[in-house]
């Protein structure tokens, strides 16, 4: 049985405020992002030249060659199928919440709850981790140049500016946001073109050969990147690459609030974004197998073979142009998760699931933004690089620990819902699809194949030198049930259902008369 689909998937922004309001929210943020644009916010958070150039090492120095030729779309399946899945439900409910309000409305409050922290707490640390690898980029492309030493003290000022001006860049509206993004989206595509071709061009012959030839080059023979392990294993953690790369498309749906026709452009942006992060990702990444001298050679650089590669290989007037814009695509990424965070913080506190939920669910009527929401997530950032930073487990630092954790916490926080979507498909709690509509088979495909993928990822995720990831993903689930029914599970309502929902339809209306008013005088 395939229950109904939504009408008008042509839906003007009135019918967009409908199905708002049909859940039970006020339209309070401005709709001012198309189907490019809300594509765009998850392209530039993914960001395959942040991502796939910083965590470059863990590929060159596992499996070499056959990690990127072989790994790379291998470990973006694996990410991609979360997608497929919560498209399907992204469409049915195109709220700010995204996973948290799925989590709820298909499961129950401590499920929608316990969503909303995993992603949470993995959208603020990743926000912290993507600006920190802003800064190694930097430091390593521009550093020597500028006589920069890398201290805490310098890594944390550096990380202050740069998040300050993304959440400021946040803070004047989704109108100025949505360009940037656009324009993200747009150098992005140009980059990752260029810089294959002129890997193709620098490259000393073309070895395709190596794109699948398995090497095994943990221990000393990588940089230390990983630790000595075996053949297969070496190939499993390598995938963490793309895995680590392939992530935050959710951000389509934290900006539903913010699309029009949100119920078809939301699912078409996760998915697509994937789909085009794979493609031009593996070319890109492809080629650069391609131009190395020596894998051998590569794979004793360890974290610093990109550097290597193009400063052996590139003319360095290129060398430097690609870098600049290498650069904007990284600082454009963090801006792009800025805005994620920040809509979750929002919609969390709509509900009353934060503490000061009241000031953190409030929005600008000059720029109808989340100003307090944008500002709390920058700040959390900062702070936990800050703090990680200085604090150590034996010889390895805090932060390197939590960074390992971050894309295993976003992945619970995906297959919630998805799992909670399996048994509520079609009954009471998800009664009527949305215009983007996979039928029960195919959702239920894609659902499993998530949760499979999930146990890979939390395998791979908490092997050595990560091993770490597993006792602080148990000791946060021990704090959350401590939390959850030592307070929460008497205080926290979740968001509205059933008769709540009609009972909220004035105070709708008055917060978005009040709101217009504000704007107006």
């Amino acid at each position: 049985m395939n229950p109904a689909s939504q009408p008008g998937t042509g839906a003007p922004q009135d019918d967009d405020v409908k199905v708002l309001h049909s859940m039970g929210y006020a339209q309070q943020l401005s709709r001012r992002m198309g189907v490019f644009s809300n594509f765009a916010i998850s392209f530039s958070i993914i960001c395959i030249l942040s991502g796939g150039i910083n965590s470059l090492a863990q590929g060159t120095s596992g499996a070499g060659g056959a990690s990127i030729g072989i790994g790379w779309p291998i470990g973006c399946l694996i990410s991609g199928v979360f997608a497929m899945a919560m498209a399907q439900i992204s469409s049915a409910y195109p709220t700010a919440g995204g996973l948290y309000h799925w989590g709820s409305i298909l499961g129950n409050r401590f499920t929608g709850w316990l969503t909303a922290w995993f992603n949470l707490l993995g959208l603020v640390t990743v926000l912290g981790a993507i600006n920190v690898g802003t800064y190694y980029f930097f430091f390593g492309a521009f550093g020597p140049a500028l006589g920069m030493e890398d201290t805490t003290t310098t890594r944390v000022i550096f990380l202050a500016i740069l998040t300050g001006i993304q959440a400021l860049c946040n803070h004047f509206g989704i109108g100025l946001t949505a360009k940037l993004t656009d324009f993200s989206g747009y150098l992005i595509f140009a980059t990752a073109i260029a810089l294959t071709i002129v890997c193709l061009i620098a490259a000393p012959s073309y070895e395709f050969v190596r794109l699948v030839t398995f090497g095994n080059y943990s221990g000393e023979a990588g940089g230390s990147v990983w630790p000595q392990v075996s053949n297969g294993w070496i190939f499993m953690l390598g995938l963490l690459l793309p895995i680590y790369t392939i992530t935050g498309y959710d951000a389509s749906a934290h900006t539903s609030e913010e699309t029009r026709n949100a119920a078809m452009s939301v699912p078409v942006g996760m998915v697509m974004s994937v789909v085009w992060s794979l493609l031009f990702g593996w070319l890109m990444l492809s080629s650069f197998v391609l131009m190395l001298p020596s894998m051998d050679e590569a794979a004793t650089k360890g974290w610093n073979v990109f550097f290597w590669a193009m400063d052996t290989q590139v003319n360095p007037t290129v060398k430097t142009a690609l870098y600049l814009a290498i650069f904007i695509s990284q600082f454009l990424c963090g801006l792009a998760t800025v805005t994620s965070v920040s809509r979750m913080i929002f919609a969390f506190s709509r509900d009353g699931g934060l503490p000061f939920s009241k000031a953190l669910a409030t929005v600008s009527p000059t720029y109808r933004s989340p100003v307090p929401a944008i500002w709390t997530g920058a700040t959390l950032a900062v702070l936990f690089v800050w703090g990680s930073s200085v604090i150590s487990i034996g010889a390895t630092p805090v932060y390197t620990i939590v960074v390992s954790c971050t894309v295993i916490f976003l992945f619970f926080s995906f297959v919630i819902p998805i799992i909670l979507g399996l048994f509520a498909y079609g009954t009471a709690k998800w009664p009527t699809m949305g215009p983007w509509n996979m039928g029960r088979f195919w959702y239920s495909f894609f659902a499993i194949l998530s949760i499979l993928s999930m146990v890979i990822i939390f395998v791979i995720g908490i092997q050595p030198p990560n091993d770490w990831a597993l006792y602080i993903t148990l000791g946060f689930l021990v704090l959350t049930a401590i939390i959850w029914f030592g307070f929460e599970a008497r205080r926290f309502q979740g968001p509205p259902v059933g008769d709540m929902i009609v009972k909220r339809q004035a105070q709708i209306a008055a917060a978005e008369a009040a709101l217009n008013k504000q704007a107006g005088s």
